[in-house]
C-alpha cells in the first residue's frame, strides 16, 4: 500500500524540482486556498529567482487561448541563442477572476492547450479566486515564484477578460501583451480599462478579417497621443489559428525582454512590483484585522456609543485600534 501523498510544502517543493507534477499541484492548491501551508509554501517560494512572465489579457473571444498555445510552442524552442539545456520548463496559469469553484470558460480554453498536455515539460493550471488573503491579485504573483521555485523559468498568465483585477494581474508580469480583434471597438474604454498604460506590446489578433487595418490605425493613434515613453508598445498582427504572424509576435516578446535586461528596467520593474505586492498583502491584513475588531465586543460597544452621541466615528475608530 503506498504511503499517503506529503502535505508538507518543503517536501512538496522538492519533489517538485524534480519534475513532480502532482506536487506542484499541490502546491499551487495551498496558494490558490491560503492558510498556513499557503504561507509556508510561499515563503519557499520567495528564495528562488521569479521566472520571466508575459501576460496576456484582452477582450473575451480575441484568441488569446489559442495564442498561449502557439507561444507556449516558441517559448520551449527557447530564448535566441540558448544552450540546449537552457530550453525552458514553460508554466502557464490561466486565469478566471469570476469562477471560484468550476474555473468557467477558462477549463474549456484548456482544450485548445491539448497539445501540450502530454509534454512534461509544460504545466497548466486554471485559477480562480477561492480563499486567498487578497484574492487574485496576491495569489497569482505568488504562484508564478512557485512555478519558479519549482524551475520553470517562462510563465504566460492569461486572463479571460479586460475588467480591473484582469488588468492588474496582467500588469504583474514582466511583458503584457494586450490583445484585440478587428473591429476592437471604443478605444475610450479601452483607455479606461488602463490597457494603454499595462501595454508592452499591442497583437491584433484576427487580422485576416476586415477591419485590421483601422484597428491599427486606432492603436497607433492612442500611442501618438500618449505620454511618451522609452519604449514604444510595436503592433504585431497575428491570425493565431494558423500561425501567422506568430514568429513576429516571439520576436517583439524576445526585443522587449532584451530591452528591459539592457536597460536594468526589469530589476526597478520588479522591485516596483514587489513594493505594490507589500501594499497588497497590508491591506489584506488591515482589512482582516478590521473584521476581527468588527466582530467584537468593543465594536458593538463603540457603536452605541455613536448611536448615542458620546462619540463621533473617528473617535470611536480611535479607541477601537488603541490610539
Amino acid at each position: 500500500m503506498s504511503a499517503p501523498p506529503s502535505t508538507d510544502p518543503a517536501k512538496l517543493l522538492a519533489r517538485a524540482q524534480g519534475d513532480d507534477r502532482v506536487a506542484l499541484a499541490r502546491l499551487l492548491s495551498y496558494v490558490e486556498r491560503g492558510g498556513a501551508r499557503g504561507q509556508e509554501a510561499v515563503r519557499l517560494a520567495y528564495r528562488s529567482e521569479a521566472p520571466y512572465t508575459v501576460g496576456l489579457t484582452g477582450a473575451p473571444g480575441a484568441g488569446k487561448s489559442t495564442l498561449t498555445d502557439r507561444l507556449i510552442t516558441l517559448a520551449r524552442s527557447g530564448w535566441p541563442g540558448a544552450h540546449a539545456a537552457e530550453i525552458p520548463q514553460v508554466g502557464v496559469l490561466a486565469v478566471d477572476p469570476t469562477s471560484p469553484f468550476s474555473g468557467g470558460a477558462i477549463l474549456g480554453d484548456r482544450v485548445r492547450m491539448g497539445q501540450h498536455t502530454l509534454d512534461e515539460s509544460v504545466f497548466i493550471r486554471s485559477m480562480a479566486t477561492r480563499g486567498h488573503l487578497g484574492g487574485l491579485s496576491l495569489a497569482v504573483p505568488d504562484a508564478v515564484r512557485v512555478l519558479g521555485a519549482a524551475g520553470v523559468s517562462f510563465v504566460i498568465v492569461e486572463t479571460v477578460g479586460v475588467g480591473q483585477m484582469e488588468v492588474d494581474i496582467a500588469s504583474a508580469a514582466d511583458t503584457t501583451v494586450v490583445v484585440v480583434t478587428p473591429g476592437w471597438g471604443d478605444s475610450m474604454q479601452t483607455s479606461k480599462a488602463g490597457l494603454l498604460e499595462i501595454a508592452d506590446l499591442f497583437v491584433i489578433n484576427k487580422a485576416d478579417r476586415p477591419g485590421a487595418r483601422e484597428a491599427r490605425r486606432d492603436l497607433e493613434q492612442m500611442l501618438d497621443l500618449s505620454a511618451p515613453r522609452r519604449w514604444r508598445p510595436p503592433i504585431v498582427d497575428t491570425t493565431a489559428t494558423t500561425g501567422d504572424g506568430l514568429d513576429d509576435l516571439w520576436d517583439a516578446v524576445v526585443r522587449h525582454r532584451d530591452d528591459l535586461l539592457d536597460s536594468g528596467e526589469l530589476v526597478t520593474r520588479r522591485a516596483d512590483r514587489m513594493a505594490q505586492v507589500l501594499r497588497q498583502v497590508l491591506l489584506a491584513r488591515s482589512v482582516a484585522r478590521i473584521d476581527e475588531l468588527a466582530s467584537g465586543e468593543e465594536f458593538t460597544s463603540a457603536v452605541k456609543a455613536l448611536a448615542s452621541g458620546e462619540l463621533n466615528p473617528y473617535q470611536a475608530a480611535d479607541r477601537l485600534l488603541g490610539h
